[in-house]
């Protein structure tokens, strides 16, 4: 992530974001043949200093939706199907198996007399969304209003209006998914995984070296990310991992989530290679040149060569900030203003 200055053979070479630049070293004194260089002048402005990490766009982890045994599967979805509450997500002998969203599974038999529970109001909100059971309160309670919820829900779907709910009845999914990849096979039987599913976010993940995690990750933070073809968007992180990855010959990191808006330009692309680009320290108000006007004098230090009203060049020391893009801030008796000499391109 870092960038150094480094002279080589009369040369500055400058490391930069996994790419060197290189111009001539005109740290020694300059012939007057030279003062047609061109110059820019020395800004006062923010900068904002950035690290682009590779990353892979997709649409986070899979996982399984299992099915209840008995009974053999009848339909199954297509990979890259989006599915919502109330879709059919499979088939067993002939009847559909609907999403519900909720963040626990049902686990028991939801019917009159059952006791109180977290799985009756996942129940109550899913019945109550999808249309069925106006006079339902939406609670723990199992009531009279929520059996005659379920069997207007049961003949809207062609079941048998018996008023229970079994846990093999529906498939519980934090919210819509998007089929990755079908396991069942047509005529086998119910019990297994039938597909897999992921979140239907678009989301870049990425895996930055720990040492530069705390500043460069935050939750909340923006970051810009480079889709194949060169168009950008803006995504947000939304989780920064607590566990490293790595070996004893390989840096440890940390894995990051950036998810990218819903309309975006993300397109149909899904486990392609991108590019991240998060923003690491900011400074407002400094002084900032062109990187290429920087002149190795030694090992450790810099110079910028001032042109003068008069015509006159002459070096100037400087101690280097942030980098930020093709600017660099400087600190030395400069001046916003002034006119520091670049390489010709």
């Amino acid at each position: 992530m870092r960038r150094r200055l480094l002279l080589a053979g009369g040369v500055v070479v400058l490391a930069a974001g996994g790419g060197w630049l290189l111009w001539p070293d005109r740290s020694a004194p300059v012939a007057a043949s030279t003062g047609s260089l061109p110059a820019v002048e020395v800004r006062r402005t923010d900068l904002s200093s950035t690290a682009e990490v590779a990353g892979t766009l997709g649409f986070g982890a899979s996982r399984g939706v299992l099915g209840e045994g008995p009974g053999r599967i009848t339909w199954l979805p297509a990979a890259g199907a989006v599915l919502r509450r109330g879709n059919r997500v499979y088939g067993v002998d002939g009847v559909a198996v609907p999403l519900f969203y909720g963040s626990t599974p049902f686990w028991r038999e939801l019917r009159a007399g059952v006791t109180d529970g977290y799985d009756v109001l996942e129940l109550e909100r899913n019945l109550a969304a999808l249309g069925h059971g106006a006079e339902l309160t939406v609670d723990r309670d199992f009531t009279g209003a929520t059996a005659a919820a379920i069997r207007d829900w049961q003949q809207d779907r062609g079941r048998s209006r018996t008023g229970v709910v079994a846990p093999g009845d529906v498939v519980v999914q934090p919210g819509a998914v998007r089929v990755t990849a079908v396991r069942a096979t047509l005529g086998g039987p119910a019990g297994g995984t039938v597909c897999t599913v992921s979140g239907t976010r678009r989301q870049v993940t990425v895996e930055l070296p720990v040492s530069d995690a705390p500043a460069l990750a935050r939750t909340g933070a923006r970051v810009r990310v480079t889709l194949p073809g060169g168009a950008r968007v803006t995504g947000t992180i939304t989780a920064v991992g607590t566990v490293a990855t790595g070996s004893a010959t390989q840096e440890a990191r940390l894995p990051v989530t950036v998810t990218l808006p819903e309309a975006g330009t993300a397109g149909a692309f899904d486990g392609a290679p991108v590019t991240a680009a998060f923003q690491g320290s900011v400074r407002r108000g400094v002084l900032a040149v062109p990187i290429t006007a920087l002149l190795a004098t030694s090992p450790d230090q810099y110079a910028v060569e001032v042109l003068d009203e008069s015509g006159t060049v002459r070096s100037v020391p400087v101690h280097l900030g942030i980098f930020a893009g093709d600017d660099v801030e400087v600190t030395g008796d400069l001046a916003p203003g002034m006119l520091v000499r670049v390489p010709r391109t």
